[in-house]
Parts: structure tokens; C-alpha cells; sequence
């Protein structure tokens, strides 16, 4: 076993936290959520500094400053963002289970993420292109 696979994730260091996240960028898509009955549905429009290529923030660091509701995991029970998907590797730690295959820590391989069809690589617009109003016309069902 390793780090990912041991270590609590309260227990983890800054760059270990950091090292968890698989790439995805599901999490950077945005959501609608029905109010009447909490159900979370995702959208194929993702933040505008999210990289539609390599997955990665274009402002990782000033994120919060640049986008406000930008959720910073690491300052959340993961157990409690329900909207998490089943594949976030931090949902996976939280609920006790391990990494998958196609996770960079056990494949060794950044684009693994990638070549498994997990990511939103090649499936996601930018938000600059869509009005709020208009985010429920492209409510997805791949995510999950």
C-alpha cells in the first residue's frame, strides 16, 4: 500500500493533498442544483480558467480571489459535498476506498485520467460562452 491509500486525509501534508486530486476537473463544471429536492445535476460548462485541454486551473492560486464560489476542498469536509463525483479521489479517500487504476498515483501516468475517459477533456465549454440562464440546456449524464 501507499500514502494515497493509508493516509486519512485530514492527516495529509499540502503537497500530498495537492498530489490526490486526479485531474478530472469535474469539479470545475457547474451545477444546477433542483431546490425541491437537493439533487445535483452537472453541467458541461466548465470554469473559463479551467484549461479545456490539460484539465488544469489557469489560476490555481488566485482562484478564490478570481472566482468567489470556487470551492477550496482542502477547507471542506469532503464527506459533505455530496455533489462530489463518484470517481473524485478525494471522495474516494473520504469514503475509505482505494485509488483507481487509472489514477496517476498507481499508473505513474498524468494522461491515464485522460485515456480512461474520465476527464471532461474534449466535453466541456467555457462558461464565457453560456448564459446563466441558459446552463440548464446542457445538463449532463456522463459525469457520474
Amino acid at each position: 500500500m501507499s500514502w494515497w491509500n493509508e493516509q486519512p486525509l485530514e492527516a495529509l501534508t499540502v503537497d500530498q493533498w495537492e498530489a490526490l486530486c486526479d485531474g478530472c476537473a469535474k469539479c470545475c463544471l457547474h451545477k444546477l442544483e433542483d431546490a425541491g429536492t437537493g439533487k445535483v445535476y452537472y453541467t458541461k460548462i466548465r470554469c473559463q480558467f479551467m484549461n479545456a485541454d490539460s484539465c488544469q486551473c489557469e489560476c490555481y492560486d488566485q482562484r478564490s480571489e478570481r472566482v468567489p464560489e470556487c470551492i477550496d476542498l482542502k477547507k471542506h469536509e469532503v464527506s459533505s459535498l455530496h455533489w462530489l463525483p463518484s470517481t473524485c479521489a478525494y471522495r474516494l479517500r473520504s469514503e475509505g476506498k482505494p485509488l483507481p487504476e487509472w489514477h496517476y498515483l498507481v499508473s505513474g501516468d498524468r494522461n491515464s485520467v485522460h485515456r480512461a475517459g474520465v476527464s471532461i477533456r474534449g466535453r466541456a465549454i467555457s462558461d464565457e460562452f453560456v448564459h446563466p440562464d441558459g446552463y440548464d440546456e446542457h445538463i449532463i449524464k456522463w459525469v457520474e
